[in-house]
């Protein structure tokens, strides 16, 4: 019997888990949900790191080896993050290569405090891409004005790309172009094409978050109505001019000349809503060539009871523009909503990211104490 994952994937849908910690893959847990969950690949951002080092569990080692070496703080989150995603990749590396480098990825982050900062986020990129020292290791560059043309840069030098933190399609728009421009770049420096990968990481849940709370504040039969249906529909908009985007000449062009296209990846995609269905961004947004970033409880409910019933991207597209045009009628501001939740998304990153230094540096300094007593 095939199971909801199993169907997933064979929809074209790639199954990538929102999480990583020492301990999932100390415990052989990462590989086991390779092989019975149909999980291809992983994502991290700072929230993760910052919730699996704050635990403890399987870091007591790392943190005692640079309190001795006299670590910084920020050198011991690089030296503890760049491990567990050279690690991780070790375990993906048979699924990069059966998949010819499209999967068996796993993301890590620039610091969302260089956010804003172009020249310091391809100085990052480059670094964490050089010390994790894997192939299959993707940067992640949030899609802000300024990584903007960090991404065009990093992928330009041959390093493949997580693009995360888009929401709107008018920013997504922008993400492409930096992606061929970056190809365009590669190709005049001779590189090969075909080994230059990227996702473009489309939010989904926050959207609905957003939205919703907005529409319960105008409080019309007509605005609630529409309540659990913008996140989607934005996500199906987004895979539309995706197919728009990568038929044109300029991408047909690169692509033709070895170059991947720059797959849509669905994150965010864990319910916030306890009333709406736990598979609802999965099942939702079936469609190929895709990627489906989850944590660990949807991952579980997808496999346990998600019916996947092939597309429900593509078919929708009339149905996605119809909730755009409503949403608008009740007074939603998309292009609002949606600059709310970038500046939102970099500011929670960043929290996560100073909370992750504070523990680091607890930790470090209670090593410290250990010692002198």
């Amino acid at each position: 019997m095939t199971t909801p994952t199993a169907a997933l994937s064979a929809a074209g849908v790639s199954i990538w888990l929102d999480d990583l910690s020492r301990q999932r893959i100390t415990t052989g847990n990462l590989a086991e949900l390779i092989e019975t969950r149909d999980v291809t690949g992983v994502t991290t951002n700072p929230t993760i790191f910052q919730g699996a080092i704050s635990a403890g569990i399987g870091y007591e080692e790392a943190i005692e080896a640079q309190a001795a070496a006299g670590a910084s703080v920020d050198e011991t989150i690089f030296s503890i993050t760049t491990t567990d995603v050279r690690d991780a990749s070790d375990i993906f590396r048979p699924v990069y290569d059966a998949t010819n480098g499209v999967d068996g990825r796993v993301s890590i982050e620039v610091s969302p405090d260089l956010a804003h900062d172009t020249d310091a986020t391809i100085a990052q990129a480059k670094e964490l891409h050089a010390a994790v020292g894997r192939e299959n290791v993707l940067i992640k560059i949030p899609a802000t004005l300024a990584g903007l043309p960090a991404i065009t840069e990093t992928i330009g030098a041959g390093i493949s790309v997580n693009v995360t933190l888009i929401f709107s399609l008018e920013r997504y728009d922008l993400v492409i172009d930096a992606y061929l421009a970056g190809l365009e770049k590669a190709q005049a420096a001779g590189l090969d094409l075909s080994k230059i990968h990227s996702v473009a990481s489309f939010f989904v849940s926050r959207v609905d978050t957003e939205v919703d709370k907005r529409l319960a504040a105008i409080g019309t039969d007509e605005a609630k109505a529409l309540s659990s249906q913008a996140g989607l529909a934005n996500a199906r908009l987004a895979y539309e001019l995706f197919e728009k985007r990568f038929a044109e000449s300029r991408a047909t062009d690169l692509v033709a000349a070895g170059a991947n296209v720059q797959r849509p990846l669905w994150a965010s995609t864990g319910v916030k809503d306890p009333a709406l269905p736990d598979t609802l961004y999965v099942t939702g947004l079936v469609a190929p060539g895709t990627v489906n970033t989850m944590p660990e409880k949807t991952l579980q409910a997808t496999f346990d009871h998600a019916e996947v019933t092939g597309d429900t991207v593509t078919t929708a597209y009339a149905e996605a523009h119809e909730v755009f045009d409503k949403l608008a009628a009740v007074g939603i501001d998309l292009v609002d909503v949606t600059e709310v939740l970038e500046v939102e998304g970099v500011d929670k990153f960043i929290a996560s990211w100073h909370d992750l230094q504070q523990t680091v540096k607890t930790a470090l300094e209670d090593h410290a104490k250990g010692t002198e007593a």
